[in-house]
C-alpha cells in the first residue's frame, strides 16, 4: 500500500520544478539566498522550535492566494509561523494546536503589547534575578542566615538532573517572580528559551540531547574541550534584550487583525465561523516528539501533556501500522476542518508526502487537488544537511 523506497529526483526533474516555481512565484522557493537573520526575522526567533517552516514560504503563499481581511486557518499552528505572517499582511488567522507550549509561544508572538510596560517588566524581573544571582554567589550557594537569599526546591527529576545548582536556582527564582507581572506569558517564553540554553548538554546538541553531561567534553561545534553550563543568568540577560528588540520590531509591522489561538485537537475541535482557506504544515510520521523537545518548559510550568494524543508520534516510528494510523488521523483532521472552509477555499499543506497519502485523504473530504509544488529544503536545524524536497499540496474545497 505504501512504497518502501525514497524517490531520488533527477537533475531534469529538479530543474523543471525550479522553473515552475520561478514562473509562479518569482523565486525557486529554496530561499537559499536568504541570510539567516532574515529567515528568523523579528518574533520568529523568540524561541527555538524544531520542524517549523521558513516564514518566507508562508509569506509568499499568503500574499498570492489570500486577501486583506480574509481568515486563514492553521490546524497545526506549531510555533505560530502562519499566524505571524498573516498578521503582517492584514489577514485574520486561527491557529489550533494540541500542545500547550505551542499555544503559549504562538500567543506571545502575536499578542499586542504596551512597549513601555513590556520593557519595564522584562527589565525589572531581570534586575531582581541579577541581584539574586550575585547574592547566591557571595553566599556560595547557601541560604543567608537571615533568609534574605531564598533557596528553591523542585520535585522535578528532570530539572534536578539537567541543570547545575546555580542555574537551577536562577531559573526557579525567576519563575517565582512571574506572577507579579502583567506580561506573564512573555516572561515564561524568555525563561523557557534561557532554560533551554542552560541545560548541561553538549553545545552541538541543543535540538535533541539524550542525557545531561557533567564533565568536560570535546565540543564538535567549537573544536575544543568545553565544560557544561553552570548558570542561566547570562542567557536571561541575552534573551531579555533580544526579546524586547524583536517585539518592538514586530509591533511596527503587525496589522490590526483578529487572531484566535485554540488549544485543542484539530480532529475534533469546533470553530464558530467559516474560514477562507488553510495554510499548514502537519507533523511528519514518527520524526519529532513535539512535547519532548520542550520538556524543560513542561516541567517548569506544569503544562498538561498530551504526548500520547499527537498525530504521527515519534515513539510509533514509521512502520506500516504507524503510517496507517497517521493516515486515519489526518483524514479526521481534514474531515473536521472541511466543515468550516468556504466553497472555493484553498487549502495548502506543506509536507514531504513520500507515501503519497494526501491526495486520497483530500479527495475523501471534498478537497480537489489542484497542484503539487516541489521545493528544495537545503538548510536544516539538525546535523543532517542533506537536501530533500517538500511537497506543497494545493487543494480547493468543492
Amino acid at each position: 500500500m505504501y512504497p518502501e523506497f525514497k524517490h531520488v529526483p533527477s537533475s531534469m526533474e529538479k530543474e523543471t520544478w525550479r522553473e515552475k516555481n520561478i514562473r509562479l512565484f518569482g523565486v525557486d522557493l529554496s530561499f537559499s539566498d536568504v541570510p539567516e537573520w532574515k529567515r528568523t526575522k523579528h518574533v520568529h526567533r523568540l524561541h527555538p522550535y524544531l520542524g517549523k517552516f521558513i516564514p518566507q514560504l508562508a509569506e509568499i503563499f499568503l500574499r498570492k492566494y489570500f486577501k486583506l481581511g480574509e481568515t486563514v486557518l492553521d490546524p497545526f499552528a506549531g510555533s505560530g509561523t502562519t499566524l505571524v505572517e498573516a498578521s503582517v499582511l492584514g489577514i485574520n488567522s486561527i491557529g489550533i494546536d494540541i500542545s500547550k507550549f505551542n499555544c503559549l509561544l504562538s500567543r506571545v508572538k502575536t499578542d499586542d503589547y504596551s512597549i513601555h510596560l513590556m520593557q519595564k517588566e522584562v527589565g525589572d524581573i531581570l534586575q531582581k534575578t541579577e541581584q539574586f544571582s550575585k547574592a547566591y554567589l557571595q553566599n556560595k550557594g547557601q541560604t543567608n542566615l537571615n533568609g534574605s537569599t531564598p533557596h528553591f526546591e523542585t520535585e522535578s527529576i528532570y530539572l534536578n538532573e539537567w541543570f547545575a545548582p546555580r542555574a537551577l536556582q536562577e531559573i526557579l527564582f525567576y519563575r517565582s517572580l512571574i506572577p507579579n507581572y502583567h506580561y506573564q506569558d512573555l516572561l515564561k517564553v524568555i525563561l523557557s528559551r534561557s532554560t533551554r540554553s542552560a541545560r548541561q548538554i553538549p553545545h552541538y546538541d541543543l535540538a535533541r540531547p539524550k542525557k545531561p553531561v557533567k564533565e568536560p567534553y570535546y565540543c564538535h561545534k567549537h573544536s575544543r574541550i568545553c565544560t557544561p553550563v553552570d548558570e542561566c543568568l547570562k542567557f536571561l540577560v541575552r534573551y531579555s534584550y533580544d526579546t524586547i528588540k524583536r517585539i518592538k520590531e514586530f509591533s511596527r509591522l503587525k496589522k490590526s487583525v483578529k487572531i484566535e489561538i485554540v488549544h485543542g485537537d484539530s480532529r475534533t475541535v469546533k470553530l464558530n465561523q467559516i474560514i477562507d482557506g488553510v495554510f499548514t504544515s502537519p507533523p511528519y510520521v514518527g520524526l519529532i516528539n513535539y512535547h519532548e523537545q520542550h520538556r524543560y518548559a513542561y516541567e517548569l510550568f506544569d503544562f498538561e501533556e498530551k504526548e500520547g494524543e499527537e498525530i504521527g508520534p515519534e515513539f510509533k516510528g514509521q512502520s506500516r501500522s504507524a503510517i496507517t494510523a497517521y493516515k486515519e488521523d489526518m483524514k479526521k483532521v481534514l474531515c473536521n476542518i472541511s466543515n468550516y472552509i468556504k466553497e472555493g477555499g484553498l487549502v495548502f499543506i506543506v509536507v514531504n508526502d513520500k507515501y503519497n497519502i494526501y491526495p486520497e485523504i483530500g479527495k475523501s473530504n471534498g478537497l480537489e487537488l489542484l497542484d503539487t509544488i516541489k521545493r528544495p529544503v537545503t538548510r536544516r536545524t539538525s546535523i543532517d544537511t542533506n537536501e530533500f524536497y517538500e511537497d506543497i499540496l494545493m487543494f480547493v474545497r468543492r
